[in-house]
């Protein structure tokens, strides 16, 4: 008899070996989770902000289109191009942009554009739009153009 109450009292403290085993797991287990959400969360906000540096790099290619001085009869010598900031409130709190428009030279107009070969020229520029997001993201958009005049 005295056997089987010493059993009973031996495999009582096994219990308490493997829930401890079993909270060792748990505990692993949701610090792991944890670190993985941390990571997830950094690289969505790393996301976030190169789109949000993006848009403002977008927003310059806008506002050049809307600036007809910055690619007018004032700017025709290739190797002085003429440099743009973003004006104040234009964007976001954390958002600006900054860049230049340069000419490169004139040609013939392109076909399709419907204009008349040989009555107009085509005056092409290259432009550099540079944008700035939050936490130190950058972007940048360079695109060529076109302005057509005689």
């Amino acid at each position: 008899m005295l056997r089987i109450i010493r059993a009973m009292d031996n495999s009582m403290g096994s219990v308490l070996v493997i829930a401890l085993l079993i909270l060792a797991l748990l505990t692993i287990t949701g610090i792991v989770v944890a670190k993985m959400t941390m990571n997830e969360i950094r690289a969505s906000s790393n996301i976030a902000n190169h789109k949000m540096a993006f848009y403002a790099a977008e927003s310059a290619r806008n506002y050049v289109a809307q600036r007809p001085d910055l690619y007018g009869p004032d700017n025709m010598d290739p190797s002085s191009p003429v440099n743009f900031e973003s004006p104040s409130g234009a964007l976001g709190p954390h958002q600006s942009f900054d860049g230049y428009v340069q000419y490169i030279g004139v040609g013939r107009v392109p076909r399709g554009s419907g204009f008349e070969v040989g009555s107009f020229k085509a005056y092409k520029y290259k432009m550099r739009c540079n944008g700035y997001g939050p936490s130190g993201a950058k972007s940048r958009v360079e695109t060529g153009f076109y302005r057509v005049g005689y």
